[in-house]
C-alpha cells in the first residue's frame, strides 16, 4: 500500500485495503444478521462476491477509470486461490474491462565457465523460462489465462526469452514485459514506459492514448545514479534480524522516506541496520553509533531490544549526534530523558513496565478500560489525527506551517501528569493535539543539540519520492552538515 501511495502521490484509505480475515468476517456477520435473507450462504461464490463488492466500492470512492488490484503472494497457494476465484468471476461478468497481469521471476542458470558481460552484470548461463510457464498453467488450471506478463529477471529479457515464454503461455511477444533489476524502484515506470506497457494496457481497455510526461521521473532516476556524495543513516531495530540473513525492507516507508530526503540533496543514503539487542550485551557497541551522519529509532511494540533503543538514543543525545525518533521512538526518548537528565532513574513506558513507579509513557484513562477487557482494538490510535505546532521549534521551522495532520498507529502516549517536569529539565514539547491533551512531537532546542525530534506520528507514511516529508529532509539536512 505505501509504494502505490508514493508512486501516485495519494492518501489511500481503508477502502482501498484488504484481507481476507476481513472479507470472512464480513460474510460471516451479514449471514448472522439474515442478511441473505435466509439462504445458504457458501465459501463460494459469497466469499468472492464480498471482494467483488470491497472493489465496486474503492471505484465509487475513488471515482477511478482504472483500478490496480494486487493479489498478493505465489500462484497456487492455498492463502489466495479465493482471490483468483474472484478474477475469474469478474472476467465472466466485464471480459472486456479486465485484465490479468501475472508477475513471474525467472531464475539464472549458474554455469561454472567464463562468465560473459551483458548489460553491465556478468552472466553464468541463461535465464530460465520454465516456471513461468508452470505458473501460467496453474493459473489455466484456476479458469484463468494471463493478458500481459511482467517477467522479473536479474538482467533484461532477449528477444529469445520474450519469444519462448509468448509461445509457451499463449500471448504475443510484445505483451511479455521485461522487468529487470534496478539500482531503485522509481526507475521501474521508465523501464515499462520502454517496453510499452502504458499503450498495451489503454489498447486491450480500448482506452484512447495518453500524453507520456515522465520527466520528474527521469530527473529523479538521473540523480539517483548520479549522486557521487553519500549521508550514513543508522536504523536501531530489531524486526530484521532472521537467522543469518537480514530483512532490509522490513522498516520499509522509514527507508524509503531516508532515501527521499537524500535525493533531494542529491546524495545517496548509505543505510546500515543496527540490532538493538547488540547494544544492550556490549556498551562498547555504542561507539559505531559515531560513524553515522544520523540515527532513526523507528516504531515497533513489546519490550524485547527497548534497554538498547534508550541506550542509543542517550548516547545520540550526548555525543550530538542527530537523531530522529519515530512513535515508540519518541516515547523511549521521552523514557530516556527522564530517567539521566530529570533523574527519574527507573521512568519507563507501562507497555514494558507496568509497575514503574513512574510512568512517563502510558495509556490514557479512556483506554484502560478497553485493555481490561482485552479490546485491544478500541484502544489503537489509528489513522489521521490533526496537530498543532509551537513557533520557534525546529518542527514549526521544518513545516513552516502552524496545523499539520498526521498518521498514526500507536496506543501509549506522553504522561500528561509529567509533561511539566520534563519541560523544566529541557524538552520542547513542539507539536500536540488541538485539545492539547496528546503530545505529537518533542524536540531539544538547538542550543543543547543540532538536531534531537522524537514523534507519536509516522512522518513516514507521508514521504514520496518527489515530495520528501519536511521532518526527514530537515533530518538529512543537519546530517549532511555533520
Amino acid at each position: 500500500m505505501g509504494n502505490y501511495e508514493r508512486f501516485l502521490d495519494q492518501d489511500l484509505s481503508t477502502d482501498n485495503y484488504m484481507t481476507t480475515g476481513s472479507i470472512y468476517q464480513a460474510v460471516i456477520n451479514r449471514e448472522r444478521n439474515l442478511g441473505y435473507g435466509g439462504r445458504c450462504v457458501e465459501v463460494v461464490p459469497h466469499i468472492p462476491l464480498e471482494v467483488l463488492s470491497r472493489i465496486d466500492k474503492a471505484i465509487k470512492k475513488n471515482r477511478a477509470n482504472i483500478v490496480i488490484v494486487e493479489i498478493g503472494g505465489t500462484v497456487g497457494e492455498y492463502q489466495n486461490i479465493l482471490f483468483l476465484e474472484t478474477v475469474r468471476m469478474l472476467k465472466i461478468k466485464k471480459p472486456k474491462d479486465v485484465l490479468l497481469v501475472l508477475v513471474s521471476y525467472l531464475p539464472q542458470q549458474t554455469e561454472v565457465n567464463e562468465p560473459r558481460k551483458f548489460n553491465k552484470v556478468e552472466l553464468r548461463g541463461e535465464l530460465k523460462t520454465k516456471p513461468t510457464q508452470y505458473a501460467v498453467r496453474t493459473l489455466n488450471s484456476a479458469g484463468l489465462q494471463p493478458d500481459i506478463i511482467l517477467a522479473r529477471a536479474i538482467v533484461p529479457l532477449d528477444k529469445k526469452r520474450k519469444e519462448k515464454i509468448a509461445f509457451n503461455c499463449n500471448l504475443q511477444e510484445e505483451e511479455v514485459i521485461s522487468a529487470p533489476d534496478v539500482e531503485s524502484i522509481y526507475e521501474i515506470p521508465i523501464n515499462f514506459e520502454k517496453d510499452g506497457l502504458g499503450n498495451l494496457i489503454l489498447n486491450k481497455l480500448k482506452l484512447q492514448p495518453r500524453a507520456q510526461d515522465l520527466k520528474s521521473w527521469e530527473r529523479l532516476a538521473q540523480i539517483i545514479r548520479g549522486s557521487k556524495k553519500s549521508v550514513k543513516i543508522g536504523i536501531v531495530g530489531k524486526y530484521f534480524s532472521t537467522g543469518e540473513f537480514i530483512l532490509a525492507d522490513v522498516y520499509i516507508s522509514v527507508i524509503e522516506a531516508i532515501k527521499h530526503a537524500s535525493y533531494y540533496f542529491k546524495r545517496k543514503p548509505i543505510i546500515k541496520w543496527l540490532n538493538t539487542e547488540e547494544f544492550e550485551r556490549s556498551n562498547s557497541k555504542l561507539k559505531n553509533l559515531k560513524e553515522f551522519n544520523g540515527i532513526i529509532v523507528p516504531g515497533g511494540f513489546g519490550s524485547r531490544g527497548t534497554e538498547g533503543k534508550i541506550k542509543a538514543i542517550r548516547y545520540c543525545r550526548e555525543h550530538k549526534i542527530p537523531f530522529l525518533g519515530l512513535c515508540y521512538g519518541m516515547q523511549l526518548a521521552t523514557v530516556e530523558f527522564a530517567r539521566n537528565v530529570v533523574n527519574l532513574k527507573k521512568a519507563n513506558s507501562t507497555e514494558i513496565d507496568s509497575e514503574t513507579p513512574h510512568p512517563v509513557i502510558d495509556i490514557l484513562p479512556v483506554q484502560k478500560k478497553n485493555l481490561a477487557k482485552k479490546d485491544y482494538g478500541a484502544t489503537m490510535r489509528l489513522g489521521t489525527y490533526p496537530a498543532v505546532l509551537k513557533q520557534g521549534t525546529i518542527a514549526h521551522s521544518a513545516y513552516k506551517e502552524h496545523l499539520i495532520s498526521e498518521r498514526h498507529r500507536h496506543r501509549w502516549e506522553v504522561n500528561p501528569k509529567y509533561i511539566e517536569i520534563l519541560e523544566k529539565k529541557g524538552i520542547v514539547f513542539s507539536g500536540f493535539s488541538p485539545d492539547r491533551r496528546l503530545i505529537e512531537i518533542m524536540e531539544l532546542p538547538k542550543t543543547k543539540h543540532p538536531f534531537f525530534i522524537g514523534t507519536q506520528f509516522h512522518p513516514e507514511f507521508k514521504s514520496r519520492p518527489l515530495k520528501p516529508h519536511p521532518l526527514f529532509r530537515e533530518f538529512i539536512k543537519v546530517a549532511i552538515k555533520r
